[in-house]
């Protein structure tokens, strides 16, 4: 599975992903409405914009054999000061096509991104996960993410909903 750091010119692929993979992800958690708003062209504009930034976060990409973006993660220190942002890193997505769910492609994704973690310095990474994505927990929990008790809620596409932080060492 072909990983490697995203381009500017990856901005439309990841942005097709971001929005397919939230309206499959969160049909249950989020209003049809909102979902079928997602645009594509909206997203991305801001991911080239992204990917252009000086201070940009790390974004890596699964291209697979046709080389399409088929998933993306995006990773940077730690936003604010509750953790040593010179050794905790934040996992801000993680996301991949339907089509792939279950083929390994985001396992590899993950893997890469705790790998290219290490290798930028990090030692610990945290993350944000709705409480109520079953698939989503499942998939951190299995590659060795535990919630740490940390919980916030907000409104997300007119809904409140619960967002669990969880946490992993890096070198486990």
């Amino acid at each position: 599975m072909p990983i490697r750091e995203a381009l500017p010119e990856d901005a439309a692929g990841i942005a097709a992903v971001h929005v397919l993979s939230w309206r499959a992800a969160y049909r249950d958690l989020l209003p049809g409405p909102y979902l079928d708003s997602l645009d594509v062209e909206e997203r991305t504009a801001t991911w080239q914009a992204r990917l252009t930034a000086p201070e940009r976060s790390a974004v890596l990409v699964e291209t697979g054999p046709e080389e399409r973006v088929r998933a993306f993660s995006c990773f940077r220190a730690w936003p604010d000061e509750e953790f040593d942002r010179r050794t905790t890193a934040e996992l801000a997505a993680l996301y991949a096509l339907p089509e792939v769910w279950g083929t390994g492609v985001g396992r590899a994704l993950l893997a890469a991104s705790a790998e290219a973690l290490v290798a930028t310095g990090f030692r610990t990474a945290a993350l944000w996960v709705f409480a109520g994505n079953a698939r989503g927990r499942r998939f951190y929990e299995a590659a060795g993410w535990r919630a740490d008790g940390e919980a916030v809620r907000e409104e997300t596409g007119g809904r409140m909903l619960e967002e669990l932080r969880y946490r992993r060492d890096l070198f486990s």
